[in-house]
């Protein structure tokens, strides 16, 4: 009886050791992405990034994004619903990371769509028939113009400006700042400078939370 006393205590203390570590090791790997993110910050927040909300918000969230990514489609209106529970206090700047492959050509007329001032309209077009045009997680460009026809812009405006090599720049740029800063995967979120420690929407909402309390 003593023997499985003693048995069950050192089980229980390797449990707690491993929970400890555990914490201690998802903090200092959240602590060190802060930091990183600290020191880059140039690289997260661009000036000419497409933008939502009130430009001098207190909390600004920064999302680099794919719009063939089925994640970033499911994160879109739960963030945006999160913004307007906050009216004016949440800005959410949009950051490309087109991993997927054919992304990059769907991400130029994506940014060229802002010229026409439709860059929502076109990326909620985009999520809500994403299924139409990724295919086995590959973009194909030349299925999303019936998606795009409805939005009443002038498609071959939007085409030239899709081809401009400042927008190859653009996303050259941004996918560059990604690496800067490890983000690996989309959608990847920042809160006032701040990674998420660990994914998930109910982390973005407690970053979120914890900033308009700061900010008060």
């Amino acid at each position: 009886m003593k023997q499985k006393s003693i048995f069950i205590a050192v089980a229980a203390l390797l449990i707690l050791a491993f929970a400890a570590g555990t914490y201690f090791y998802q903090k200092q790997q959240a602590e060190q992405a802060a930091q990183l993110a600290a020191q880059n910050m140039a690289s997260l927040a661009r000036a000419d990034a497409p933008s939502f909300g009130d430009a001098n918000a207190p909390v600004h969230i920064v999302e680099f994004f794919d719009p063939a990514c089925g994640t970033c489609r499911e994160f879109y209106p739960l963030v945006k619903a999160l913004m307007d529970t906050h009216p004016g206090k949440i800005r959410l700047t949009l950051r490309y990371a087109p991993f997927h492959p054919g992304s990059d050509a769907v991400v130029k007329v994506l940014e060229a769509s802002r010229k026409q001032g439709k860059f929502e309209a076109t990326l909620e077009a985009l999520f809500t028939r994403q299924d139409t045009w990724v295919q086995n997680h590959t973009a194909n460009v030349q299925l999303i113009g019936p998606l795009l026809a409805p939005l009443g812009m002038d498609l071959v405006q939007l085409q030239n400006d899709a081809n401009a090599p400042q927008v190859a720049t653009m996303i050259a740029r941004d996918l560059a700042d990604a690496k800067t800063l490890n983000v690996t995967m989309t959608p990847e979120y920042f809160v006032n400078g701040k990674p998420l420690p660990q994914f998930g929407f109910a982390e973005l909402k407690q970053l979120v939370d914890d900033a308009l309390v700061n900010a008060k």
